[in-house]
Parts: C-alpha cells; sequence; structure tokens
C-alpha cells in the first residue's frame, strides 16, 4: 500500500507520543448537514479559558479541509482538490502560506510543498512499498533565492512482517539515525520502542511503551532514558465521548509530575 514518506515510521511514534497530554481540553464535534463544525476550548495555566472554531465541507471538488478561528485572532485554512486521478493539490494557510501536491499511483507516493508566502524553499519527498513488507523513500528540501542550494536530505525505510514492524530514518542530513520497533503480542497487548543514534549521542532512548486494550479502555505507558514516566487511559465513557486522562512525572523528582485531562464529544 503506497505511503507518504512522512508515516513511514508512524507506528511506533503514535504509540509512544499520541494520547500523552498535560492540558486540560474540551472539543466538541457536531455535523449540521454538509457542514462539519468543531469548537476546541482550552484551560491555561492560569485558569483563563481559550477557544478556537472550526470548520470543513466539500462544495463540487472542492474540500475545506480546516477553516479555524483563534482566541488570539488567528486563523487557519486548509484546502485541497484533486485534479486528476491519484494526484491532489493543496493550499495551507496559517502563519505562512504553502502550495502543496500529492500525487499517488499503486505503491508510489510523491509530496511537493512549496513554500508560497515568501517563496524561500521547496520541499519533497518520495516513498515506494515493495511487495515484501518494505517500504522505502526519502525527501529533500531546497533553499530558493540568493541563498539557493540544498538544505536538507533524508532517506528511510520500514519493514512490516506479521505482528513485527520495524524503521529506520535519518534526519538533518545523515547526521542521526532513528530506529523504531513495533511489535503486537495479541489482539490486546503491543510494544513499541524509539532510539535515536548520532556522532554526539551514540544511543538516546526516546520511548519505550506499551500499549494494553483493557475492558477500561486503552491504557498505555513509556519511559524515557531522562527517568520520564507517562501513562493514559483513552476510554469511551457514554456514546460517541471520548475521556483522555494522563499523567507524566519524573521518577527522580515527583514535584514534577503533571497531569492532562481531555474529552473529545
Amino acid at each position: 500500500m503506497a505511503t507518504k514518506f512522512a508515516d513511514i515510521a508512524r507506528g511506533p511514534k503514535d504509540l509512544l507520543f499520541d494520547d500523552y497530554t498535560t492540558k486540560t481540553t474540551l472539543k466538541c464535534k457536531k455535523t449540521a448537514g454538509p457542514v462539519a463544525v468543531t469548537i476546541e476550548t482550552e484551560r491555561g495555566e492560569s485558569g483563563a479559558l481559550s477557544s478556537k472554531i472550526g470548520t470543513k465541507f466539500s462544495y463540487a471538488q472542492l474540500n475545506v479541509d480546516k477553516a479555524q478561528a483563534t482566541a488570539n485572532g488567528g486563523s487557519v485554512l486548509e484546502t485541497s482538490i484533486a485534479v486528476a486521478p491519484g494526484v491532489k493539490l493543496s493550499f495551507k494557510a496559517n502563519k505562512g502560506a504553502d502550495l502543496g501536491i500529492d500525487y499517488k499511483s499503486g505503491s508510489f507516493y510523491a509530496t511537493g510543498k512549496l513554500d508560497a508566502a515568501e517563496l524561500s524553499k521547496f520541499s519533497s519527498s518520495a516513498s515506494y512499498a515493495l511487495p515484501s513488507g518494505i517500504i522505502a523513500g526519502g525527501d529533500a528540501t531546497y533553499s530558493l533565492g540568493e541563498k539557493a542550494g540544498l538544505t536538507g536530505l533524508n532517506l528511510g525505510a520500514s519493514y512490516t512482517h506479521g505482528p513485527l514492524f520495524a524503521s529506520a530514518t535519518t534526519s538533518s542530513k545523515f547526521s542521526q539515525v532513528t530506529l523504531g520497533l513495533l511489535y503486537q503480542v495479541n489482539d490486546k497487548v503491543i510494544l513499541a520502542s524509539q532510539t535515536t543514534h548520532s556522532s554526539e549521542k551514540p544511543y538516546d532512548i526516546s520511548g519505550i511503551g506499551a500499549a494494553f486494550k483493557s475492558d477500561y479502555g486503552l491504557i498505555k505507558a513509556k519511559c524515557g532514558a531522562s527517568g520520564q514516566v507517562s501513562a493514559s487511559l483513552v476510554r469511551e465513557i457514554a456514546p460517541k465521548v471520548s475521556l483522555t486522562a494522563s499523567g507524566t512525572v519524573n521518577v527522580s523528582d515527583f514535584s514534577t509530575f503533571k497531569y492532562g485531562l481531555g474529552i473529545t464529544m
């Protein structure tokens, strides 16, 4: 199956870094005909509440994937349109503006993105999925203007065989390698790890964790090289209402404990 290069190591990353929050949030979703509306409210450290409201909808061939207004007066707009089979153009505006293109054909997936606001850089990626379970690819960034030249180049690959998933990706022009492993023990237990390796730090544990699908919900836990331990619970507390509760602490200093609570409905 064709996979975008940015998602080539997604399995271990999702288990180790998703659902671990130290924020208190409420997210409400409502569909009104063809339009979906989302209101997200977050409680800050001072106790003040801030909200952002967004929507998404489709009209003819145009998809408005996100139109959002934030509490600080900012706005986000993401749109896309399919111009041919396997070809999608996109536009994303937030603090800047990007024009993008995605091309997918069989097991091949390629992307391109242009900084349309300042015309300062162009980035691209490509990946190819082999029948053996290997997905290989790379990405590159090219600066435009007076200092034009290649500023980023990385490669990566992943391998899936039965319950085992392994990935290796480079960053910072091959100066660092990230290794990811994920193993599905059974229908309820999944193990994962991620490590980084470079000349400055030959071995660093980004995280080692597990996920357990219990009768109470999805329980996740992880630990890192710095002694930080985190755990989370994702549970459906009512039809279409999901609760995410998490906590994190450094085992050498329990005063660093932080918790997060999120409700999505």
